[in-house]
């Protein structure tokens, strides 16, 4: 196959079935699962981080003795923004995430893989989901709170 019939095919390389080409597509499948990993340790640590800036905050203008801060209202903005932020680095990333795993399914590139339509799935979408629905749960739950 020409490389111009190729491309109007949308692969874009040739591929050559191998071992070493097997498991190159196996590497780079967990790498992919790697990268969203560190993602969501991020995400983890910016909504609980965001949280507890809150609540420690609030605990903090409570006690006895303690003068009462100038901006009350900055660490819960902080918070929501820390909250936010990774609420939407966590959909950004399986976003990117679901979008480079079709990618590796797709035409002969698919095919390095040795998987069927039914393709592996782990359990990093559904934690990665679980734990979107958390930090807008976290947020809410700042947002919709009085102080």
């Amino acid at each position: 196959m020409s490389d111009e019939t190729a491309r109007s095919h949308g692969d874009r390389f040739s591929v050559r079935m191998s071992a070493d080409s097997h498991f190159s597509w196996l590497r780079t499948r967990f790498s992919v699962e790697r990268t969203l990993m560190s993602w969501v340790r991020t995400a983890v640590s910016l909504i609980g981080f965001g949280f507890t800036i809150v609540q420690f905050f609030d605990r903090l203008g409570a006690m006895e003795g303690v003068r009462e801060a100038a901006r009350p209202q900055a660490p819960r903005y902080l918070g929501l923004a820390l909250i936010a932020a990774g609420i939407m680095s966590l959909v950004i990333a399986v976003w990117q995430y679901h979008r480079v795993l079709a990618y590796l399914r797709s035409g002969q590139l698919g095919s390095l893989g040795g998987i069927d339509d039914h393709s592996i799935q782990t359990p990093l979408y559904a934690i990665s989901l679980a734990l979107i629905l958390i930090g807008i749960f976290a947020f809410a739950s700042v947002l919709t709170r009085s102080f």
